[in-house]
């Protein structure tokens, strides 16, 4: 495993998670009213830009479980 690729991957996590998964998660409250068409088209931009950063970070964390550590590799043959 690629401790330091791994580390970096779970850094991005927390930071998607600090930083977006509060705007995706939905409110306990009820509305009175329906959401405009804008508010609507940015719930779905903000949930669009999440899914896409999770995608990555997802990939980033099997990348590095399945890959060995830059110091672990040995000389390369050609």
């Amino acid at each position: 495993m690629d401790a330091k690729r791994f580390k970096d991957a779970y850094e991005r996590l927390q930071y998607l998670d600090d930083n977006l998964t509060h705007k995706v998660r939905r409110h306990g409250r009820t509305r009175l009213h329906a959401p405009s068409i804008e508010e609507v088209d940015e719930a779905l931009k903000t949930l669009g830009d999440y899914t896409t950063e999770l995608k990555d970070v997802m990939r980033e964390l099997f990348l590095a479980i399945g890959s060995r550590a830059k110091a672990e590799e040995g000389p390369r043959q050609v």
